[in-house]
């Protein structure tokens, strides 16, 4: 069941990839209208992810949650993509950077350089479980970051490339 509690904490959490993903956004200069829309993708992909990870009733796995939260932002991004002439990439990348595992990441260095130095086996072979678990879980996730961004774009093709080229008006004939 849902709770105030948690749909505030949804909204929150996509509040806070708003704010992100606007940062990230602003980095490779786009239009100002390609930011709000930056800033409202991240804001639905991270609440998207966080809704399907925590709800009681679905707690989808995280690299599945991101897919899915990836194609959201990508079929939400090839409308915007049309209405703004801009291409859908500019905007839906940006947003799904704060759904990047980078805790994972960390941990699985993290247990790389500790396993490296552990002397005793039994310590060894916690740190090897360690790095392959919080490894293939970086993997999974930016995997399916990319492959849900990327759907919609192939999917769309035709209206992905044609919001940057401009009409070729036919010439009068003299």
């Amino acid at each position: 069941m849902l709770t105030s509690d948690f749909i505030l904490a949804t909204l929150a959490d996509g509040l806070f990839a708003a704010i992100a993903g606007t940062g990230f956004a602003i980095i490779s200069n786009p239009p100002r209208k390609a930011l709000l829309i930056s800033a409202f993708l991240a804001c639905v992909g991270h609440g998207v992810r966080f809704f399907l990870t925590h709800y009681e009733l679905i707690q989808m796995n995280l690299a599945s949650a991101s897919t899915l939260a990836a194609l959201t932002i990508g079929f939400l991004a090839i409308p915007f993509a049309i209405y703004i002439k801009c291409p859908a990439e500019v905007f839906a990348f940006p947003s799904l950077l704060p759904m990047v595992p980078g805790l994972f990441a960390y941990k699985t260095v993290i247990a790389l350089i500790k396993m490296v130095q552990s002397s005793a086996e039994a310590d060894t072979a916690q740190y090897v479980v360690q790095f392959f678990h919080n490894g293939i879980t970086t993997v999974l996730v930016m995997f399916g970051l990319v492959v849900g961004a990327v759907i919609p774009i192939f999917i769309f093709h035709r209206q992905s490339f044609s919001v940057t080229r401009p009409v070729i008006m036919k010439k009068r004939g003299n």
